[in-house]
């Protein structure tokens, strides 16, 4: 259903607001770019630090400016299985696509209990659901064959996978017997991931250099792969960049150089130090991006 280069879309603001009409740039700058998909109010949209009338806003101009020309999967994910149904219930009412459910994160549920709050989700709502697996941030990973289980509910369509383990799609498919989307959510494993079996990669890298980041996933999707590791290894020092510190501090400081966005993030997200801030500076320039 889904495949090729999602943006995980940072939410601009200014003078501690969200900045709408920023935020409408940033989406028309993905379009003219050649991004197949948005994904906002996700973690790089800073979801926890957003009021839930930020949260419904963001989402209502992002559909509003795409206007169906692309998938608009919203974040939705909380600890809180209620939460999260009724996160969904709102960003469906607003027009998304599809939603995107980060896994119980704090509260370390077991296997079982990642099943039972997917099959909940599953049960109440009627919008695909892509499963976002961040063993880093949650702390449990969805093995295999819970995936696989995941899989057989009703709605539940792909993962988001950033568990950084690029044979995950091979061992997956082994067990899913339904089609399903594999989508990593690392970049620097996008390439790797696609040539085991992926189909995509949920980006944030793809914010700041949209048009690379799609040309990657069309050569990925058409079997070039020499031509996607090429394009990889040139957006290699970007991606390490905008993650040395906190993100999505980094992307925003790019986002800011491109003049889409100021570089503020909320709190507990600070300001890049200048080295990192040369860093990614550095890495824009070698890319031609400014």
């Amino acid at each position: 259903m889904f495949h090729g280069s999602f943006t995980a879309l940072i939410t601009p603001f200014r003078d501690g607001s969200v900045d709408e009409p920023a935020l409408a740039d940033l989406v028309r700058f993905q379009l003219q770019n050649g991004t197949n998909g948005l994904v906002p109010v996700g973690t790089t949209g800073e979801a926890p630090t957003l009021s839930a009338v930020e949260y419904a806003r963001v989402i209502e101009i992002v559909v509003h400016e795409v206007g169906g020309q692309v998938p608009v999967i919203a974040g939705a994910g909380s600890y809180d299985t209620a939460a999260a149904i009724a996160n969904s219930e709102r960003a469906a009412a607003l027009g998304a696509d599809a939603v995107l459910h980060v896994m119980g994160y704090y509260n370390r549920p077991e296997q079982e209990g990642v099943y039972q709050h997917f099959q909940a989700l599953s049960g109440a709502i009627n919008l695909p659901i892509v499963v976002y697996n961040i063993p880093p941030r949650t702390t449990v990973d969805i093995e295999p064959e819970t995936m696989a289980r995941l899989a057989d509910l009703q709605n539940i369509i792909g993962v988001k996978d950033c568990t950084r383990d690029v044979s995950r799609p091979l061992r997956e498919r082994l067990l899913i017997g339904v089609e399903f989307c594999f989508l990593t959510g690392e970049d620097e494993a996008a390439v790797a991931y696609n040539a085991n079996g992926g189909q995509g990669c949920i980006s944030v890298t793809a914010n700041v250099a949209p048009a690379l980041c799609s040309e990657m996933q069309a050569a990925c999707a058409q079997g070039r792969f020499q031509e996607a590791l090429a394009i990889q290894l040139r957006l290699m020092p970007l991606h390490s960049a905008l993650f040395q510190e906190p993100s999505p501090a980094g992307v925003k400081y790019a986002c800011s150089l491109l003049g889409l966005s100021t570089s503020a993030c909320r709190l507990p997200i600070i300001e890049l130090d200048e080295t990192t801030k040369a860093l990614i500076k550095n890495a824009m320039q070698g890319l031609g991006l400014i």
